[in-house]
């Protein structure tokens, strides 16, 4: 005998940062909302991403920190890293941020949390069914935000060797005496450095050219030269022909063989090659919604799919795979909901690795820059290496740079890349210029506070140069 339906407003498939944001605010509107969590409530973000990474990043910063102590004129003797300390630290944060929020949904009038996994079961009447467990939700809107998960690739020789993803990595609660990473992007890089500042040798393998291809090759070089700079090895060009394990460095060693011949043996393998969406076992099909080859789903300006009534919020649409995206897509759609005309087209893609120092990043990049000159338009840049700032130098923070592209014909910015001290906070002042349509002459001529690495915009802007086309 099918079960009896529980009749829903709306239902919310994923507690990610968006989910239940719009499901409070949805409840507050007065309707009846089903929350579904296969896992825990906060998603990736606060459980396996961004919250226990950032805790551990200050763990390792403190030790990097002390182990120069001696530069500042302070003297603190041999330093050592407790793991176990540092994770347990970790875990108590993401217990906490968990915690509040589950209590915080479990006070709204109105909002459901369910626990279990969800999956679409087609339509009864005008209404969408979901299922989970036992249970059958039926409701007159879906939003879809079940994010994503580490992708692990077909390497020979793989699925017979202990491996961890950037999940598992978390529960270590020792420094792995040579952790071999594959993948030299942002994942890859946080973690790596985090080890590596932990005490563990750590090689970073990645098969593109160059770390982190999305950025502009100076920017890649730069952040190639504060890994290495730390002692960690990087191999670009690193085509992996097999893994096999490697017994005599410990269960769960390993052994990585490259097509140049080359071997790497470490005592752990960290698997840092993306993220894959989690739509793959949501029903997808029994409401006549496909995603692409590669999982996501698409959806117009305002996160709407192709199926009326059903939205695709965060990771898996394919529209910024970061906690803020996902955040700023309930506005959004919350917005849209209400009355408003909002579309995330309209949004400035920004974004940051937190290496440290971070890495901050909007709008266009250089090569996207060089382009426009091809085809016509007047673009200048500006090159400031952050040696050259005095707060950076007091701080003895002087690695990375400051590159700004603007519109010749109206001033505006194009984009910025900044790689040093402080860039995860000074990106956004440039992003918000460019919200708000600002000129490169507004931050020039506005009175900054001193010392700061900002009152050095006005500076690099003298600097700007026309470009040169690709």
């Amino acid at each position: 005998m099918t079960a009896a339906a529980d009749d829903m407003d709306d239902v919310i498939v994923g507690s990610g940062q968006a989910g239940p944001f719009l499901g409070v605010a949805l409840a507050g509107d007065g309707r009846r909302v089903a929350l579904v969590e296969a896992r825990q409530v906060g998603g990736t973000c606060i459980n396996r991403g961004c919250t226990p990474t950032k805790t551990l990043r200050k763990s390792a910063r403190v030790a990097y920190m002390a182990r120069r102590a001696a530069e500042f004129g302070v003297n603190v003797g041999p330093v050592e890293v407790d793991v176990k300390v540092a994770m347990a630290r970790m875990t108590t944060r993401v217990e906490q941020a968990r915690a509040g929020l589950e209590g915080w949904l479990g006070s709204t009038a109105g909002l459901e949390v369910v626990p279990g996994h969800g999956r679409l079961a087609g339509r009864d009447g005008e209404r969408f069914v979901v299922t989970v467990g036992d249970r059958r939700l039926r409701a007159a809107r879906v939003f879809l935000n079940t994010g994503t998960r580490p992708f692990v690739p077909a390497i020979p020789g793989l699925a017979a060797v202990r491996h961890l993803t950037s999940d598992d990595v978390l529960a270590l609660d020792v420094a792995p005496a040579h952790l071999i990473v594959v993948g030299g992007s942002y994942i890859g890089l946080e973690l790596g450095q985090i080890f590596r500042r932990f005490g563990s040798a750590v090689t970073v393998l990645e098969a593109g050219p160059r770390l982190v291809s999305r950025e502009d090759p100076d920017v890649a070089a730069a952040i190639t030269g504060l890994m290495t700079g730390e002692g960690v090895e990087v191999v670009v060009g690193a085509a992996i022909t097999g893994v096999a394990a490697a017994p005599a460095h410990g269960p769960t060693g390993a052994q990585v063989t490259l097509a140049d011949g080359r071997v790497i043996t470490g005592s752990h393998l960290l698997i840092a090659t993306g993220r894959v969406p989690n739509t793959d076992d949501l029903g997808l099909a029994t409401i006549g919604l496909s995603p692409d080859a590669r999982g996501y789903l698409a959806t117009n300006g305002r996160l709407e799919t192709e199926v009326a009534g059903v939205w695709a919020l965060g990771d898996i649409n394919r529209r910024g795979a970061f906690t803020h995206t996902s955040y700023h897509d309930h506005e959004v759609v919350l917005a849209n909901l209400r009355g408003g005309d909002r579309s995330v087209d309209d949004r400035i893609p920004t974004y940051a690795m937190f290496t440290d120092p971070p890495l901050g990043h909007v709008g266009l990049y250089e090569a996207d820059a060089r382009r426009l000159v091809a085809g016509g338009r007047s673009v200048s840049q500006a090159v400031f290496s952050m040696a050259n700032v005095s707060r950076a130098k007091e701080e003895s923070e002087p690695i990375g740079l400051i590159k700004l592209l603007v519109d010749d014909a109206d001033g505006r910015f194009l984009g910025a890349t900044i790689l040093g001290i402080s860039a995860d906070e000074l990106i956004q002042t440039i992003g918000q210029l460019m919200a708000a349509g600002a000129t490169w002459r507004t931050v020039r001529d506005a009175l900054p506070v001193h010392p700061t690495v900002t009152e050095f915009l006005p500076t690099i802007l003298d600097r700007l140069r026309p470009l040169e086309p690709a």
